[in-house]
C-alpha cells in the first residue's frame, strides 16, 4: 500500500507538472521601446526639497510616481542597519511638499508578512511598477545587509496591508537587494534590477509575471564585485547597465551589455569613468542617447555630475555639475514624469539629508 502510494503522488506530480508547463505562457525578451521625453519649451531647473534629519541618517531616496505627482521614500534613523530604522518620506505635487511622514515602519511591515516574518530593519525602496500602490523593500530580519531579502510591499491607506518575500534563491533566499527601477519589457511585465552581495556578488535581471511572481533571474557577473545595476534599454533587444564595485579598492564604473532582451550580459567589465565606489542614476533618452547623474571623481564623493552619451554610453561629455565640495551627494535616483520633467533624488552631508531637483532637457542639454 505504501509503495501504491508513492507511485500514486508520483504520478500526480507528474501529471501537474505537465499541467503546469502546458499552461506556461513564455517570457518575451524584449525591452519596451524607451519613451522619447521632450526638451521643454524653456529651460527649467528647481530644487524642491532640500531636507535635513533632525538626527542620525536619511539616505537612498527612491521615487515614486503617481498620477498627481510623485513621492519620494528614504530609509531614517540614528544609522544605516540600526534596529531603529523605517522608511520615511514626502509627497510633491506642483512644488507643493507635505509634512515628512512614516511610510513603512519595521513593526508594521513585520505584522503583515506572510509567511510572518520579524524586520529588524529596512533598506533601499524602489516603485513596484507592476502594481498599483506597491514597492520592493530591501529588508533584513537578522543580520545585516548581506543576510537581506527583497520585500513585495503592497500599501494601503495606514501603511503596509501585506507583504512577502521575493523567492530569488532557493539557498536561504538572503542576500538580495534592490537599488534601481524597474524596466517595462515589451510583452506589458517588468524587469527588477537586484543585486546579491554576500561573497562573490553580482548583478542581476529579475523576470516578473503580471501578479508580481518570479519567473526567471539572468546574472550580471565578472571578475569584480558587481552591485547595484543601473540598466538602461537603447531599443527592444540592446541594453547598458552601469554597475558600482563593491571593491573599495576599485575607483571606476562598472558596465555590462545585453544584445537579447535580457537573457544574457557580456562580462562586467571596467569603464574609463571614475568613481568612489557608488551607485548612478541614467535615463534612455531614445537615439541611442542616455542622461546620466554620476560621481565621477574617484576621490571625492561629494562631486556629483549630470552627463550625456549619445552612442549608447561609450562616450560622455558633461552637462552640468550637481554637487561639489560640501559632503557626500551619492545614491542618485532619477525617474521621468509624464509631461518630460525629470526628477533627480539623492543623498547629501554624509547621509544626513536628501536633496531633490526637478528640470527638464532644455535645461540639462543647455551646457
Amino acid at each position: 500500500m505504501v509503495q501504491i502510494a508513492i507511485l500514486a503522488l508520483a504520478a500526480l506530480s507528474v501529471a501537474l507538472s505537465a499541467w503546469a508547463i502546458g499552461r506556461d505562457v513564455p517570457l518575451v525578451w524584449e525591452w519596451a521601446p524607451p519613451a522619447p521625453l521632450t526638451g521643454g519649451s524653456a529651460p527649467l531647473f528647481r530644487t524642491v526639497l532640500d531636507y535635513t534629519a533632525p538626527s542620525g541618517q536619511a539616505h537612498s531616496p527612491g521615487i515614486m510616481l503617481r498620477e498627481d505627482g510623485y513621492s519620494i521614500l528614504w530609509f531614517e534613523g540614528t544609522a544605516e542597519a540600526r534596529a531603529d530604522v523605517d522608511i520615511v518620506g514626502v509627497d510633491i505635487a506642483e512644488a507643493t511638499v507635505s509634512p515628512v511622514t512614516h511610510r513603512v515602519t519595521r513593526g508594521g511591515l513585520s505584522d503583515v508578512f506572510e509567511p510572518a516574518q520579524l524586520v529588524v530593519t529596512l533598506g533601499n525602496t524602489v516603485q513596484n511598477d507592476n502594481a498599483q500602490d506597491a514597492l520592493y523593500a530591501t529588508v533584513v530580519s537578522v543580520g545585516g545587509w548581506a543576510m537581506a531579502s527583497v520585500a513585495d510591499v503592497r500599501m494601503g491607506p495606514r501603511g503596509p496591508a501585506w507583504a512577502r518575500k521575493l523567492n530569488l534563491s532557493p539557498l536561504l533566499n538572503r542576500s538580495f537587494l534592490v537599488k534601481s527601477p524597474m524596466i517595462t519589457m515589451a510583452d506589458g511585465t517588468h524587469a527588477l534590477p537586484a543585486y546579491f552581495e554576500m561573497g562573490q556578488t553580482y548583478g542581476a535581471l529579475v523576470r516578473l509575471d503580471g501578479q508580481g511572481r518570479v519567473r526567471d533571474m539572468r546574472r550580471m557577473a565578472g571578475a569584480m564585485k558587481a552591485i547595484q545595476p543601473m540598466v538602461v534599454p537603447l531599443d527592444a533587444q540592446r541594453a547598458v547597465a552601469f554597475l558600482r564595485n563593491f571593491d573599495s579598492a576599485g575607483r571606476r564604473l562598472l558596465i555590462t551589455r545585453s544584445e537579447d532582451g535580457g537573457q544574457t550580459w557580456d562580462e562586467v567589465r571596467e569603464t574609463d569613468i571614475a568613481n568612489p565606489s557608488a551607485p548612478v542614476a541614467a535615463l534612455g533618452l531614445g537615439d541611442n542617447r542616455i542622461v546620466m547623474a554620476v560621481n565621477d571623481d574617484a576621490g571625492d564623493g561629494s562631486v556629483l555630475n549630470l552627463t550625456l552619451s549619445e552612442d549608447g554610453g561609450a562616450t560622455w561629455q558633461h552637462l552640468h555639475r550637481l554637487e561639489g565640495g560640501d559632503g557626500d551627494a551619492r545614491y542618485p535616483m532619477m525617474r521621468a514624469l509624464p509631461d518630460g520633467r525629470i526628477v533627480l533624488a539623492y543623498s547629501v552631508g554624509a547621509k544626513g539629508g536628501i536633496r531633490v531637483h526637478e528640470f527638464n532637457l532644455a535645461w540639462a542639454l543647455d551646457a
